[in-house]
């Protein structure tokens, strides 16, 4: 079983940036496929960002540019450094690994 816990979310300015983490448990972190996701109200839960084992990473066209995945196996963490962020970027952002997932950090972005 892994457990996972965001934290880093909260309200930013349009064009601001947050650093949103995903801490792990369990001792096979460094093999894991990690991802981001978030829903806005009203929508589906949406893939935003993975990193594999191996650091390779994959963007939604939407945050492409903006967002960047990144993942620290030694403290079992994973990063989404998110820049120049739009009001439609607000949403709750899950960490995702295998089946499990975390309770989510609300990300709100407003003037």
């Amino acid at each position: 079983q892994v457990q996972l816990v965001e934290s880093g979310g909260g309200l930013a300015q349009p064009g601001g940036s947050l650093r949103l983490s995903c801490a792990a448990s369990g001792s096979i972190f460094s093999i894991l496929t990690m991802s981001w996701y978030r829903q806005a109200p009203g929508k589906q839960r949406d893939l935003v960002a993975t990193i594999t084992s191996a650091g390779i990473t994959n963007y939604a066209d939407s945050v492409k540019g903006r967002f960047t995945i990144s993942r620290d196996n030694a403290k079992r963490t994973v990063y989404l450094q998110m820049n120049s962020l739009k009001p439609e970027d607000t949403a709750v952002y899950y960490c995702k690994a295998i089946g499990f997932w975390g309770r989510g950090t609300q990300v709100t972005v407003s003037s």
